[in-house]
């Protein structure tokens, strides 16, 4: 039997296969009388899209609170096209039961199949079944300093020449 959030999404799913067929829906959850979806598109998101998601939405907002997001840095991966897409980037996966003592890792993607995903947290190496994890989503990489590159931050830490 379907939970409530699995039928919403396949709703929602269906209806923008219809009125938005390049949309894809990433992420869908349901917070009260909430749902907030995360969505993606080949051309990105705007906020153009997100208003025509809604408004194709129409039907479930005279039940639902109706939130629609892009995916942002901290994209949500929901399926094994996601995990497959994004193999070497940092990612963070929660398991709904303990795996080696932990329910939380963060580390770089190393693979990804029809049954599940494999992640370098640490110093393990750990595959996780779909159905066990909770949730996941890329954690983004760290920038340095704007602007700053390390050659430029290396130049402008060598003493310049004084004069008298």
């Amino acid at each position: 039997m379907a939970t409530v959030i699995e039928q919403l999404q396949s709703e929602i799913e269906a209806r923008l296969a219809e009125a938005e067929p390049q949309v894809e829906l990433l992420l869908c959850e349901l917070n009260g009388n909430v749902v907030r979806i995360f969505i993606d598109h080949p051309d990105g998101v705007d906020l153009d899209l997100c208003e025509r998601v809604t408004r194709a939405l129409r039907a479930l907002r005279e039940t639902y609170g109706l939130e629609v997001s892009s995916p942002g840095p901290k994209r949500p991966l929901t399926k094994p096209a996601h995990f497959r897409r994004f193999v070497g980037r940092r990612a963070k996966i929660r398991t709904r039961n303990e795996h080696d003592g932990r329910r939380s890792f963060t580390g770089e993607l190393i693979a990804a199949d029809d049954s599940g995903v494999t992640i370098g947290a640490d110093a393990h190496v750990v595959t996780v079944a779909y159905d066990e994890i909770s949730k996941s989503n890329l954690v983004p990489e760290v920038a340095g300093p704007t602007g700053a590159s390390p050659t430029r931050a290396r130049k402008a830490a060598k003493p310049g020449k004084t004069t008298k």
